[in-house]
This record gives structure tokens, C-alpha cells and sequence, in this order.
């Protein structure tokens, strides 16, 4: 029997079937909104593919009564953890009037829903983060226990607003984890042409953080680095900067195209270390995960994502009267 690295962390046999159920979920839905794009039922995805280990893992490591997660476009792993539903999802994807994120206004990828405490993404890349620095200073003054959790990709790493909000996080102390997620291209710029220092974590220790680089394809390893962090951050020892470096398996977005500067094999490469196919391997190398029930999760996803799939392409718009709402005062 391989060694049962969850159990170690204080994770039960139920908790990682949750997080694995999680991270398939999250590719399935992806994968179906690709084939809707293609199809011209939908406009636009933004994909979570490769992604998914570090977003479950590390919102599995947050309380999800307590904690503000303020994720960036591709972060489907962390609204499902929160929860988001699969249907909700893909309302937001057809646009549709019962869309919470936006009542179908926004792109996919705007995350936004009060009662799950994710808090409204914006299309400007990385201005989610002085968002998240504003939410823990707001939760400090009100004498809350709450850690925010807020994510960018590498590229992100280099705007300003990053800069200004890990400075103030650690002057002030401020219960917040900062995760990039490093998927080693800013649309199709790669990292070499990005940033001159190694690691996206050498830049917490200019702001007086702790900084760590980890295995963004491992779940338990993302887990793990993210409760330490707030744990730091709910005992009032500030920020930290965690960099989980993953791989993006598709495009930028539907509107992309790789191609034009990524050799194929650097990506078949990247699939064939595919975290959900590892993780899998994993679980059933522990014996909590067996053929059998590996087949049933998948076909309990597969119903979900058709069902959400049919109820939100019969779902109605939302009325052409209501265009101007939030935008003037009523």
C-alpha cells in the first residue's frame, strides 16, 4: 500500500473523494463548454483545464463559512468548492437572466455570488487582489475570523495592483493568501518573457512575506501550503504568497489560437502529467478509489452536466427592459 499522504494532512478518505469528485467536475463542465462554443450556443469560454488541483486543493484548505474567496477568470475548481453549482455555471455561459453571477451580463469567468462569499471579479486582470486586501482590513475592523483567498495567473504578478496590495497586506498584517497560479503563459507570452526572477514567489520577500513554490498539479501539496497560510494569517501573522505552478492544457481562451507559439509536444507533455489522471492514480494507490466508484462519480457528473446543460439553454434572457440596471440609479 502506498503511503497515505491525506491522512496525514487531517484529511478523511470522504474529504478526498470530495476533492477529486470536484476537480472532474470542474473539467467536465469546461469540456462541455467548449463543445457549446463550437457549436455557436455559447460565446466564450475561459478554461480551468489544468488547473483544477490547485484551485480544489486550495479551497478545500479554507472555512467555507468564514473565508472570502475573490478568484480570478479561469478559477471554476474554487466558485464549485464554494458553492457554485454546475447549473449555475453554465447559466452564466449561456447568459441567462438566472445567472447569479451577473444575471447574464458579464462574460463566463465573472465570478460573482454573495451567499458563497465570492466576491464580483472584474474583466481588468488583477484588481480582484486590493479587492482582497480591502475585504480582510474590512473583516479585521469588524472583529471577524476570516481569511481571504485571492488568485491571479503569473502575468497578472507583474500589474501594479498586485504590487500595492501585497505591500499593504503585509504592512498591515492582514489575514490574506495570495496564490498565483503560474500556468507559464500571459496569454501567449511565456514566463522566460514575463519575469526575470526564477520563482513568482522570490516577490514576497520585498513586501515581508513568507513566499512558497509549490506542485500545482498536486492537490494535497496545494492543500497543504494554503491551510498553513491560514492558519498564519487567522493567528494575525499577515500574508503569504504561494505559487502553484501547473500547466494551461488549452488555448487562452475560445478565441485563441496556441498554435501560433507553443509546439505541440510541450502540451502533450503537460496532458500526459494531467493532475485529475494523477490524482486519480493516487486515490487508488491508498485504496479510496476503485474502478467501480470511479465509473459511478463519473456518470453522477455526466447527469449533472447534461441536466445543467439542457436547463440553462432553455432558460429564458433576461428582459431587454432591465439593460440599464446597475448602471443608473433607479
Amino acid at each position: 500500500m502506498a503511503e497515505n499522504r491525506h491522512q496525514a494532512l487531517g484529511l478523511t478518505d470522504e474529504n478526498v473523494l470530495e476533492i477529486f469528485e470536484t476537480m472532474l467536475l470542474a473539467r467536465r463542465i469546461d469540456e462541455r463548454m467548449w463543445l457549446l462554443n463550437r457549436a455557436g450556443k455559447i460565446p466564450f469560454v475561459i478554461s480551468c483545464q489544468g488547473q483544477e488541483a490547485a484551485q480544489v486543493g486550495a479551497a478545500f484548505a479554507l472555512d467555507r463559512e468564514k473565508d472570502y474567496v475573490l478568484p480570478y477568470y479561469r478559477d471554476m475548481g474554487v466558485v464549485l468548492t464554494f458553492g457554485m453549482t454546475a447549473k449555475e455555471l453554465m447559466l452564466s455561459g449561456f447568459a441567462k437572466a438566472e445567472d447569479p453571477n451577473s444575471g447574464g451580463r458579464q462574460m463566463p469567468g465573472h465570478f460573482g455570488q454573495k451567499k458563497n462569499r465570492i466576491v464580483t471579479g472584474s474583466s481588468p486582470v488583477t484588481t480582484q487582489v486590493p479587492h482582497a486586501v480591502g475585504v480582510a482590513l474590512g473583516g479585521r475592523l469588524e472583529g471577524k475570523d476570516l481569511c481571504t483567498f485571492v488568485t491571479f495567473g503569473e502575468g497578472s504578478s507583474n500589474q501594479g495592483d498586485f504590487h500595492e496590495g501585497a505591500n499593504y497586506a503585509a504592512v498591515h498584517k492582514l489575514p490574506v493568501i495570495f496564490m498565483c497560479e503560474n500556468n507559464k503563459y500571459a496569454i501567449s507570452v511565456p514566463y522566460e518573457k514575463q519575469v526575470a526572477c526564477e520563482k513568482i514567489s522570490d516577490r514576497a520577500l520585498g513586501y515581508g512575506m513568507p513566499g512558497i513554490t509549490i506542485d500545482g498539479n498536486d492537490p494535497l501539496e496545494v492543500y497543504a501550503a494554503v491551510k498553513e497560510a491560514a492558519d498564519r494569517g487567522r493567528r494575525g501573522e499577515g500574508p503569504t504568497l504561494v505559487e502553484a505552478i501547473s500547466y494551461r492544457l488549452t488555448p487562452h481562451s475560445s478565441d485563441d489560437d496556441d498554435r501560433a507559439y507553443r509546439e505541440r509536444d510541450e502540451v502533450d507533455a503537460a496532458k500526459a502529467k494531467d493532475p485529475i489522471i494523477s490524482f486519480a492514480a493516487y486515490l487508488k494507490e491508498v485504496g479510496v478509489l476503485t474502478d467501480e466508484k470511479e465509473k459511478e462519480i463519473n456518470d453522477k457528473i455526466a447527469k449533472e452536466v447534461n441536466e445543467a446543460t439542457e436547463y440553462a439553454e432553455n432558460a429564458p434572457y433576461a428582459d431587454a427592459e432591465s439593460a440599464m440596471k446597475h448602471v443608473y440609479a433607479e
